[in-house]
């Protein structure tokens, strides 16, 4: 049974706004922490950011935390990627991510993260 499902992606315009969500079944999702992940054809998985379990903190990459804004909701536990003034190069599969223990330690590449959802296709146009 997955435990981390994406959802909200689709054929967009540039320019417009999106918002990603990641249902949660980890026991305990307010203890992980999660993060944001994308994928584009042809390149290697890229970190775009995380937050800590109470919510409080977040990283975002520097190449999109403009347009990128990581919350979460421990009552619902979803986790949430709002994308505004989307661009072409912002095409790819997005995933989530979940670690347990620091936000302070997390570090930013994949193999950090121990669960992943299957991902949801973001794809905009010109």
């Amino acid at each position: 049974q997955a435990q981390l499902v994406e959802s909200g992606g689709g054929l967009m315009q540039a320019g417009d706004s999106l918002r990603l969500s990641c249902t949660s079944s980890l026991q305990g999702f307010g203890t992980y922490v999660m993060a944001w992940f994308r994928q584009a054809p042809g390149k290697e998985r890229e970190f775009v950011g995380n937050i800590a379990g109470s919510g409080i903190a977040t990283n975002i990459a520097d190449s999109v935390k403009d347009r990128f804004t990581i919350s979460r909701d421990n009552i619902k536990d979803t986790l949430y990627l709002q994308i505004s003034s989307l661009k072409p190069e912002d095409t790819a599969v997005y995933y989530c991510a979940a670690k347990e223990g620091s936000f302070y330690s997390a570090r930013t590449s994949p193999e950090n993260y121990p669960y992943w959802g299957q991902g949801t296709q973001v794809t905009v146009s010109s």
